[in-house]
This record gives C-alpha cells, structure tokens and sequence, in this order.
C-alpha cells in the first residue's frame, strides 16, 4: 500500500492509500478539490494537472509527448508539471507529494 499525499490549491493536505489505479483516479475517489478527470483518464483534458514535488521528479520523471501536447493548453504549467491520469500508482514511489494546479 502506497502513501499519496496531494495539496489543494487552498492547501488541503488530502494523505490518500493505494495499491493500483491512477493517481486521478484516486484523487477522484477521495475528492480532491481541483482535480476532476472530465475525460476519464484518456489524457484529453488536462483536468487532473499537478504539480509533483520536486524531491519526487526524478523517480515520476517527466511527461510523455502526447501529455506534453496536453499540457501546453494550461496556464499554469511548471517544470513538474504531470497529468495525474497518466502516473499509475504502481509506478511512483512510495510517500509521493502533489501540489493541484489552480
């Protein structure tokens, strides 16, 4: 079981638990405040953007070219910016902070 920790832009801390899934999805499931997931996880809205703490960018890495696509429609892009529907639980590290994009 994995910790998952994400900030709201109120700065909410919301400590979520999982095993699977993605972290929209998770976020969704635990009413994170900002993130919404409108296309249901298929990376076409950019509705569950984040911002991974930069302690973490290294073992989350960046994003892929299509979610970079995605990416540039948002204003509040960073350089640890991610679409929460494409990082998979199984594949970020245990103890992971999110800030929500605004």
């Amino acid at each position: 079981m994995k910790t998952i920790t994400f900030i709201t832009s109120d700065n909410d801390i919301i400590e979520t638990q999982a095993n699977f899934g993605s972290l929209m999805e998770l976020a969704v499931k635990n009413k994170v405040k900002g993130i919404d997931g409108d296309c249901g996880g298929v990376c076409s809205c950019a509705t569950c953007h984040v911002h991974v703490n930069q302690e973490f960018w290294n073992a989350v890495g960046g994003p892929s070219e299509l979610e970079s696509d995605m990416l540039e429609f948002d204003d509040n892009v960073s350089d640890y910016s991610r679409l929460s529907c494409q990082l998979k639980v199984s594949q970020v590290p245990d103890g992971l902070i999110l800030k929500v994009a605004k």
